[in-house]
């Protein structure tokens, strides 16, 4: 085995020896990977990686959310309620992560809810009571687009609720929603011909 010596200077003093040291090869290595070791468990490489995983992982929920454009009326404090009391199913399908102020998911956008959209004035489009909650359906949308575009009325603010799945399937949305709706008050009721003329 190499042997080698390694010097360590110091000022001489008269009648002071020099101190000569010698290390081997495994003695130097093992030192060499002490330096390497401390140098990777310095806080602010530790810092930097802290925050390199954070980064990546805001970036993954970024991607996997779905971004719901915010109502004009998205900030009322109602609106808060109706989305914190909004279950995690809808529809059988689950809640999906969301970027957008006064909205839900579900479904990968099957569902949408927006809470805070303008209120209706009254209106000849089909009203629909499901549990207690009065809806309009824009029926001019669904012969467009297919889409179940409902929206509530004699609620301030109102609540939007967009579905693209079945027609027959919108009765059991409405029901499954109809808690985070109940957060908000009804002032004005759907009323029939029949209750107009009379």
């Amino acid at each position: 085995m190499m042997e080698y010596q390694r010097k360590q200077s110091s000022p001489l003093r008269p009648g002071v020896p020099k101190v000569t040291v010698a290390m081997n090869d495994s003695a130097e290595a093992e030192e060499d990977r002490g330096r390497s070791t401390r140098g990777i468990f310095r806080p602010r490489r530790i810092a930097i990686v802290l925050a390199a995983v954070a980064v990546i992982f805001s970036g993954f929920l970024f991607v996997n959310s779905r971004t719901i454009d915010s109502a004009p009326h998205a900030k009322d404090p109602k609106c808060s309620k109706a989305v914190d009391r909004s279950p995690e199913k809808v529809a059988s399908e689950s809640r999906d992560w969301v970027l957008g102020e006064g909205g839900a998911s579900w479904g990968d956008g099957s569902t949408v809810l927006r809470c805070g959209v303008d209120e209706l004035e009254p209106t000849v489009n089909l009203c629909l009571t499901v549990d207690g909650v009065d809806w309009v359906l824009d029926e001019k949308k669904l012969r467009e687009t297919g889409v179940s575009t409902l929206t509530t009325y004699g609620r301030s603010p109102a609540v939007q609720v967009t579905y693209s799945g079945g027609r027959e399937e919108v009765g059991g949305v409405l029901v499954d929603l109809k808690k985070s709706v109940a957060a908000i008050p009804q002032k004005r009721k759907c009323i029939g011909y029949g209750e107009m003329l009379g």
